[in-house]
């Protein structure tokens, strides 16, 4: 069997969400998280997340993208009751019989994104149309042939003293080139 995992290809699910999901943990589309909002009426790291978000199940943080991964049926029912336990907690599930469904439906829609081979990446596209959520989804295939050179690359120089009064503070930079 094949579910879906969380994966940070970079920092940037930090910078678009309002909270991002730990690279790893088991994932479901969260659609249903929306339920209850209007989405026009969503803003900023919220609306990027209806948008474009898949639901880290452990955290209730959003990833841009999830990887197919094999699992187990203990793998399987670690994420249902994971699932559950958040249904109750976090979002009001009426009983864990309650939630215990509806995490094994949330699942279960998971396990049919993962007709690829594992290792594949998928990102969701959502939108609002007709009254209705509508959610695509795509897979991110590796280009065949050699891989382009790195743009960066790090190391660690032995012998050279640590500057740990050197910070480098984005979030000012992007604010003062906006003004």
């Amino acid at each position: 069997m094949k579910l879906l995992r969380t994966i940070q290809l970079d920092a940037s699910d930090t910078f678009v969400f309002e909270k991002a999901a730990e690279p790893g943990e088991w994932a479901v589309s969260g659609a249903f998280v929306f339920w209850n909002r209007d989405p026009a009426a969503l803003e900023g790291k919220t609306r990027t997340a209806f948008r474009s978000g898949f639901l880290g199940v452990s955290t209730l943080g959003w990833s841009t993208l999830v990887q197919i991964v094999e699992a187990n049926d203990s793998d399987r029912r670690v994420a249902v009751e994971t699932l559950a336990k958040q249904l109750m907690t976090t979002f009001g599930a009426p009983t864990m019989e309650d939630a215990l469904g509806a995490a094994e439906e949330e699942i279960t829609f998971a396990e049919s994104l993962c007709t690829h081979p594992h290792d594949m990446l998928i990102a969701v596209h959502r939108a609002f149309e007709d009254g209705a959520v509508r959610e695509s989804f795509r897979t991110l295939r590796p280009r065949s042939g050699p891989k382009p050179a790195r743009a960066f690359s790090f190391l660690e120089v032995e012998g050279e003293p640590e500057q740990p009064d050197d910070k480098l503070d984005l979030i000012s930079i992007a604010d003062r080139e906006r003004k």
